[in-house]
């Protein structure tokens, strides 16, 4: 099956009538088109690394575009890891049949969220799947929950670039993907590992809103001192974002509040005003900014990164020749 194959595409295809997806996949991705129809924006929060964060990404932003009055679905299909019920306070509830297929949980009256976590009997247990499997799950996350009518799918994804990532660009390309927000920590190992999701994205169609630095410097509450814990040898997250030509979203610093707030699940913005919360409401904004119509694109990296260049340039050489100027005119008097 091609990555841009689609029931809608059957009528003018090439290849009508010796076409080797059976017509039970083709059914299947019918049902998922007629879901996603109902859903303006997807958005993929991917890293090629795991413990960068990015599950506390896909919440925070999740609770940020709910707050804002948008109706926000957040997919959670990390299928072995899945965190999203804790990260949005819902863990241990369950997911209700009703009249149109599984019902998402509810966080909130602008929220809704599924995983595989609302439908195990033990939630400590592993979870032990092999590819085929997890495709299946993911196929019934698409085609059997009743999502309704959303302004925005979140889907959170697992380490990597495997079957889970293939699996879900293949079933919603056909009703396009917003883009990707590739989160990443300040360290070459991970920023190295990360660089190859963006690959990803560039090989499979998926566009980039653009790069998250997570855990990037550690406040002291007490003394207000900055420290580095990941040392950013080669320019981290920014540098990262220069290198694909991608756009910078921001930095998030390693914040115990933030770490609270994951483990209660609710939103820090909730809890006031902080450098974090400022930092999170920043990408949400540039999220929204990226995909909303009419609103201006956030810029790429490299170019904010060359224009800043050309600037300090500037003002060199407007020093050099103030300079010039000012002894031309010691030498007059």
């Amino acid at each position: 099956m091609s990555s841009e194959c689609s029931p809608s595409k059957c009528a003018t295809c090439s290849h009508k009538g010796s076409c080797s997806v059976n017509p039970e996949t083709l059914k299947m991705m019918e049902d998922i088109e007629h879901r996603m129809e109902f859903i303006e924006h997807k958005i993929l929060v991917l890293s090629g690394k795991g413990g960068v964060g990015k599950s506390m990404v896909s919440a925070q932003l999740a609770f940020s575009l709910a707050r804002q009055g948008y109706r926000v679905g957040l997919l959670d299909i990390d299928i072995c890891g899945p965190t999203v019920p804790k990260m949005l306070g819902v863990r241990g509830q369950s997911s209700l049949v009703g009249a149109n297929g599984f019902m998402p949980v509810v966080v909130n009256e602008n929220l809704c969220a599924m995983s595989i976590g609302f439908a195990l009997d033990d939630d400590t247990q592993p979870v032990i799947w092999r590819g085929p499997r997890k495709n299946g799950i993911i196929q019934q996350f698409l085609r059997d929950v009743d999502w309704g009518v959303l302004d925005f799918l979140i889907v959170d994804t697992p380490p990597g670039s495997s079957d889970e990532h293939i699996s879900i660009v293949q079933l919603i390309k056909a009703t396009s993907i917003s883009g990707a927000v590739i989160v990443t920590s300040p360290q070459d190992v991970s920023v190295i590992e990360v660089g190859k999701e963006i690959g990803f994205c560039k090989k499979m169609g998926v566009s980039v809103i653009g790069v998250v630095e997570n855990f990037s410097s550690f406040a002291c509450p007490y003394c207000h001192k900055i420290t580095e814990v990941w040392p950013c040898t080669h320019g981290g997250g920014l540098q990262l974002a220069v290198d694909y030509d991608v756009p910078f979203l921001g930095r998030v610093p390693l914040d115990p509040e933030l770490a609270r707030v994951g483990e209660k699940g609710v939103e820090l913005a909730a809890l006031g005003e902080t450098a974090t919360a400022k930092a999170l409401n920043s990408i949400a904004q540039q999220v929204l900014d990226s995909v909303l119509p009419g609103r201006k694109k956030p810029v790429s990296a490299k170019a904010l990164v060359e224009g800043s260049t050309e600037k300090k340039e500037e003002k060199t050489e407007e020093k050099t020749e103030e300079k010039k100027e000012e002894k031309k005119e010691e030498k007059t008097a």
